[in-house]
């Protein structure tokens, strides 16, 4: 009989490897946040409650767990964005995911020097980051369109450009203040004349 050897079937990951894998990723973002990119990744291990070869069979190296951090942080922001729209009024799904936005600029800002320290820089990441903000604010912006919340001739990315220009301009700690400030701002006068 000739044929092909049967590949073994792809298996999905156990609930606690899921657990392990979370709580790494946890407690990496904050080491990282913390400590920059130099983080000593038995230390994340050890607050993890995890061995040292549990973390590296999840994250072979010190930037393929960077990375996992910030993929993971995007992708909470873009699934909030679903859940918003599902659970909210339109203007309100926006504000509320604005408002997360921020929250993400920083932890961007924060943990910058430890995406810098990549092989090759992050560029790679953040471009496919992108696509992901693109969609999650086109969904909210459009849903508010429709719904006659907001004017038809606002451009989704206009106001997420707004709130990044704060953040690079800012001066200060108080900076993500005045960029929540700027959500309310940025929607009142997204509102059609009436």
């Amino acid at each position: 009989m000739t044929g092909k050897p049967s590949q073994p079937a792809s298996r999905k990951p156990r609930v606690d490897a899921l657990r392990n894998r979370e709580r790494i990723l946890e407690v990496a973002k904050a080491a990282f946040t913390h400590f920059g990119a130099e983080a000593s990744l038995d230390d994340i291990a050890k607050q993890a409650a995890v061995g040292p070869g549990t973390l590296y069979r999840h994250f072979p190296s010190r930037d393929a767990l960077i990375e996992a951090v910030y993929q993971t942080e995007v992708e909470r922001l873009a699934a909030s964005a679903r859940r918003f729209s599902e659970t909210m009024p339109p203007v309100d799904a926006l504000r509320a995911w604005m408002l997360l936005f921020v929250d993400y600029i920083a932890a961007k800002q924060i943990i910058a020097p430890a995406l810098n320290s990549l092989m090759g820089g992050p560029k790679r990441l953040y471009e496919s980051s992108h696509g992901l903000i693109r969609a999650a604010v086109e969904l909210l912006v459009r849903r508010a369109i429709r719904s006659g919340d907001m004017r038809k001739d606002i451009e989704p990315f206009d106001l997420l450009r707004a709130l990044i220009g704060v953040s690079h301009v800012a001066t200060g700690p108080d900076w993500q203040l005045s960029a929540q400030r700027l959500v309310d701002i940025l929607i009142a006068g997204s509102r059609p004349d009436k």
